[in-house]
Protein backbone atom coordinates (compact mmCIF):
# COMPACT_ATOMS: atom_id res chain seq x y z
CA UNK A 1 0.00 0.00 0.00
CA UNK A 2 2.47 1.98 1.02
CA UNK A 3 4.68 1.31 -2.30
CA UNK A 4 1.40 2.27 -4.08
CA UNK A 5 0.68 5.53 -2.59
CA UNK A 6 4.71 6.60 -3.21
CA UNK A 7 4.06 5.72 -6.82
CA UNK A 8 0.72 7.85 -6.98
CA UNK A 9 2.23 10.63 -5.05
CA UNK A 10 5.39 10.75 -7.73
CA UNK A 11 3.28 10.25 -10.72
CA UNK A 12 1.05 13.03 -9.84
CA UNK A 13 3.85 15.69 -8.80
CA UNK A 14 5.97 14.41 -12.27
CA UNK A 15 2.64 15.37 -13.85
CA UNK A 16 2.23 18.40 -12.19
CA UNK A 17 5.65 19.15 -13.31
CA UNK A 18 5.16 18.36 -16.40
CA UNK A 19 2.06 20.67 -16.82
CA UNK A 20 4.33 23.50 -15.30
CA UNK A 21 7.55 22.83 -17.57
CA UNK A 22 4.69 23.02 -20.48
CA UNK A 23 3.73 26.26 -19.56
CA UNK A 24 7.78 27.26 -19.07
CA UNK A 25 8.55 26.05 -22.53
CA UNK A 26 6.15 27.91 -24.85
CA UNK A 27 6.93 31.20 -22.44
CA UNK A 28 11.03 30.11 -23.04
CA UNK A 29 10.60 29.93 -27.18
CA UNK A 30 8.43 33.33 -27.29
CA UNK A 31 11.51 35.60 -24.97
CA UNK A 32 13.83 34.26 -26.73
CA UNK A 33 12.33 35.07 -30.37
CA UNK A 34 11.76 38.36 -28.64
CA UNK A 35 15.40 38.61 -27.63
CA UNK A 36 16.11 38.22 -30.77
CA UNK A 37 13.91 40.55 -32.79
CA UNK A 38 14.94 42.63 -30.28
CA UNK A 39 18.73 42.14 -31.09
CA UNK A 40 18.40 42.67 -34.28
CA UNK A 41 16.88 46.31 -34.26
CA UNK A 42 20.37 47.13 -32.30
CA UNK A 43 21.67 45.61 -35.15
CA UNK A 44 19.68 48.15 -37.60
CA UNK A 45 20.68 51.21 -35.41
CA UNK A 46 24.49 49.94 -35.39
CA UNK A 47 24.39 49.44 -39.15
CA UNK A 48 21.84 53.10 -39.17
CA UNK A 49 25.19 54.56 -37.44
CA UNK A 50 27.45 53.09 -40.41
CA UNK A 51 26.05 54.17 -43.36
CA UNK A 52 24.30 57.86 -41.83
CA UNK A 53 27.75 59.29 -39.82
CA UNK A 54 30.30 58.49 -42.66
CA UNK A 55 28.37 60.49 -45.65
CA UNK A 56 27.37 63.02 -43.26
CA UNK A 57 31.13 63.46 -42.36
CA UNK A 58 31.92 63.93 -45.63
CA UNK A 59 29.03 66.28 -46.74
CA UNK A 60 29.95 68.64 -43.88
CA UNK A 61 33.69 68.53 -45.08
CA UNK A 62 32.55 68.97 -48.91
CA UNK A 63 30.34 72.00 -47.89
CA UNK A 64 33.21 73.10 -45.97
CA UNK A 65 35.88 72.59 -47.77
CA UNK A 66 33.54 74.22 -51.40
CA UNK A 67 33.01 77.66 -48.89
CA UNK A 68 36.41 77.81 -47.81
CA UNK A 69 37.78 77.44 -51.00
CA UNK A 70 35.20 80.04 -52.71
CA UNK A 71 35.95 82.99 -49.93
CA UNK A 72 39.02 82.14 -50.09
CA UNK A 73 39.37 82.86 -53.86
CA UNK A 74 37.90 85.50 -53.38
CA UNK A 75 39.54 86.90 -50.83
CA UNK A 76 42.96 86.30 -52.95
CA UNK A 77 41.56 88.14 -55.82
CA UNK A 78 40.46 91.15 -53.55
CA UNK A 79 44.13 91.49 -52.59
CA UNK A 80 45.33 90.57 -55.74
CA UNK A 81 43.37 93.88 -57.38
CA UNK A 82 44.40 95.79 -53.93
CA UNK A 83 48.10 95.21 -54.61
CA UNK A 84 47.78 95.51 -58.46
CA UNK A 85 50.02 98.69 -59.92
CA UNK A 86 49.88 98.09 -63.44
CA UNK A 87 46.89 97.83 -65.73
CA UNK A 88 47.58 94.49 -66.98
CA UNK A 89 48.23 92.87 -63.34
CA UNK A 90 44.53 95.04 -62.57
CA UNK A 91 42.44 93.30 -65.41
CA UNK A 92 43.69 89.84 -63.96
CA UNK A 93 43.28 90.74 -60.89
CA UNK A 94 39.51 91.61 -61.72
CA UNK A 95 39.38 88.63 -64.30
CA UNK A 96 40.48 86.73 -61.27
CA UNK A 97 37.87 88.14 -58.98
CA UNK A 98 35.16 87.79 -61.22
CA UNK A 99 35.77 83.77 -61.52
CA UNK A 100 35.66 83.71 -57.97
CA UNK A 101 32.43 85.30 -57.67
CA UNK A 102 30.76 83.28 -60.18
CA UNK A 103 31.76 80.04 -58.35
CA UNK A 104 30.16 81.99 -55.27
CA UNK A 105 26.63 82.49 -57.17
CA UNK A 106 26.81 79.02 -58.49
CA UNK A 107 27.50 78.04 -54.67
CA UNK A 108 24.76 80.34 -53.76
CA UNK A 109 22.46 78.57 -56.21
CA UNK A 110 23.46 75.16 -54.79
CA UNK A 111 23.19 76.32 -51.44
CA UNK A 112 21.00 79.36 -50.81
CA UNK A 113 21.90 79.52 -47.47
CA UNK A 114 25.42 78.61 -46.98
CA UNK A 115 25.15 76.40 -44.31
CA UNK A 116 28.40 75.20 -42.76
CA UNK A 117 27.10 76.01 -39.21
CA UNK A 118 23.89 74.28 -40.31
CA UNK A 119 25.74 71.00 -41.54
CA UNK A 120 27.81 70.97 -38.36
CA UNK A 121 24.52 71.51 -35.84
CA UNK A 122 22.97 68.88 -38.07
CA UNK A 123 25.60 66.49 -38.05
CA UNK A 124 26.00 66.57 -34.18
CA UNK A 125 22.22 66.28 -34.22
CA UNK A 126 22.66 62.99 -36.55
CA UNK A 127 25.30 61.76 -34.23
CA UNK A 128 23.00 62.31 -31.08
CA UNK A 129 19.97 60.65 -32.22
CA UNK A 130 21.10 57.71 -33.79
CA UNK A 131 23.57 57.37 -30.36
CA UNK A 132 19.95 57.86 -28.81
CA UNK A 133 18.28 55.15 -30.98
CA UNK A 134 21.22 52.76 -30.35
CA UNK A 135 20.77 53.46 -26.61
CA UNK A 136 16.83 52.75 -26.58
CA UNK A 137 16.99 49.92 -28.58
CA UNK A 138 20.37 48.43 -26.51
CA UNK A 139 17.98 48.95 -22.86
CA UNK A 140 14.86 46.85 -24.59
CA UNK A 141 17.36 44.39 -25.25
CA UNK A 142 19.06 44.10 -22.30
CA UNK A 143 15.29 44.45 -20.78
CA UNK A 144 13.87 41.07 -22.72
CA UNK A 145 17.48 39.32 -21.49
CA UNK A 146 16.59 40.30 -17.91
CA UNK A 147 13.53 38.80 -18.20
CA UNK A 148 14.34 35.46 -20.30
CA UNK A 149 17.04 35.09 -17.83
CA UNK A 150 15.41 35.54 -14.52
CA UNK A 151 12.10 33.25 -15.98
CA UNK A 152 15.19 30.65 -16.55
CA UNK A 153 16.73 30.81 -13.28
CA UNK A 154 13.19 30.58 -11.02
CA UNK A 155 11.52 27.34 -10.04
CA UNK A 156 9.95 25.36 -11.58
CA UNK A 157 10.92 27.25 -14.68
CA UNK A 158 14.17 26.38 -14.36
CA UNK A 159 13.70 22.70 -14.63
CA UNK A 160 11.97 23.56 -18.22
CA UNK A 161 15.04 24.99 -19.14
CA UNK A 162 17.67 22.90 -17.62
CA UNK A 163 15.38 19.48 -19.46
CA UNK A 164 15.03 21.80 -22.73
CA UNK A 165 18.94 22.85 -23.12
CA UNK A 166 17.52 26.84 -22.63
CA UNK A 167 20.72 28.76 -22.25
CA UNK A 168 21.53 32.36 -20.51
CA UNK A 169 21.33 35.26 -22.85
CA UNK A 170 24.17 37.78 -22.09
CA UNK A 171 23.41 41.65 -21.21
CA UNK A 172 24.23 43.81 -23.77
CA UNK A 173 26.73 45.84 -21.68
CA UNK A 174 28.44 48.98 -23.02
CA UNK A 175 32.44 48.20 -23.35
CA UNK A 176 35.32 50.53 -21.25
CA UNK A 177 35.84 53.05 -23.47
CA UNK A 178 32.68 54.37 -23.77
CA UNK A 179 33.25 56.23 -20.23
CA UNK A 180 35.43 58.14 -22.83
CA UNK A 181 34.36 60.56 -24.14
CA UNK A 182 33.80 60.46 -28.54
CA UNK A 183 36.29 62.41 -31.01
CA UNK A 184 34.81 63.31 -34.14
CA UNK A 185 37.60 63.88 -36.77
CA UNK A 186 36.79 65.82 -39.83
CA UNK A 187 39.94 65.37 -41.34
CA UNK A 188 43.05 65.31 -38.71
CA UNK A 189 42.70 69.23 -38.17
CA UNK A 190 44.15 70.08 -34.88
CA UNK A 191 43.08 72.76 -32.91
Amino acid sequence: MKVMRKIGVTVIVALMAAGLSGCSYNRFVGQEEAIKTQWAQVENQLQRRNDLIPNLVETVKGIAQQEKDVFGKIADSRAKLAGAKTTEEKIEAANDQSSALARLLVVVENYPQLRSNEQFARLMDELSGTENRIATERMRYNERVQAYNTSRRSFPSNVTAGIFGFKEYPLFNAPPEAERVPRVDFGGQKP
